[in-house]
């Protein structure tokens, strides 16, 4: 079943996804340099949060859909238990590996760009990529074809960078930079903030990843 899922999250076009989020990372990356950016954490954070979010989209947006393609997905629903054995293994498998890949690349923006602590930053990175995922993987179950939950998320990513004015420093805002403290704020406060917004993130995503788990017993809407 690991082979299994490791030949899903690696199909297709997984590892054009790595290469376009290593080709965004390094673009800006060489910008903000080549334009004497200032250099600190929170540059670091906001140029690999992109990359990360690009990492998770393919396998959680398309992996039912690539079941489907394979014409696996029904022998997937006579395993016993197939939602924790297929499905939630995939999960844990796909940000296991992200989290790897986003440690090489803050280890990257370490030696290029500005030292930082590799665990701090892809801990605090986690938090909206695995967010999003599993927001991702949610709708993919509701929606039940790759291409419609795409453009699902793609249409609710739009809306939060619209609202970002809005939510920028609050404990609502997925894209929250722990590491970019506002001048007029106190540092307790902050910390309280970001603590909220993990907080929610971190309910969202057992939400999101319960309820994709319980579309996913409705086997007949599938096949």
């Amino acid at each position: 079943m690991i082979r299994y899922n490791l030949r899903i999250i690696f199909a297709n076009k997984f590892i054009w996804f790595l290469i376009a989020a290593l080709a965004f990372f390094l673009f800006f990356a060489i910008q903000t340099v080549y334009n004497g950016g200032s250099l600190s954490e929170d540059v670091v954070y906001n140029l690999l949060i992109f990359p990360g979010i690009l990492l998770i989209f393919y396998p959680s947006v398309f992996g039912i859909q690539n079941d489907d393609d394979s014409r696996m997905l029904e022998i997937l629903f006579g395993i016993p238990n197939y939602r924790y054995k297929v499905w939630l293994v995939r999960l844990i498998m796909i940000y296991t590996l992200v989290f790897i890949i986003i440690v090489l690349f803050s280890a990257l923006a370490s030696v290029l760009l500005y030292r930082v602590s590799l665990m701090e930053m892809s801990y605090q990175l986690m938090y909206p990529i695995i967010f999003l995922g599993s927001m991702s993987f949610m709708f993919s179950t509701v929606v039940k074809n790759g291409n419609g939950t795409a453009v699902t998320m793609v249409l609710i990513g739009v809306a939060l960078l619209i609202l970002q004015d809005v939510m920028e420093h609050t404990q609502w805002n997925p894209f929250l930079n722990p590491f970019n403290i506002p001048n007029n704020l106190n540092e307790v406060i902050w910390e309280g903030i970001i603590r909220k917004n993990r907080i929610f993130m971190g309910i969202g995503t057992l939400v999101f990843v319960l309820y994709g788990l319980f579309n996913l017993q409705k086997r007949e809407k599938f096949v």
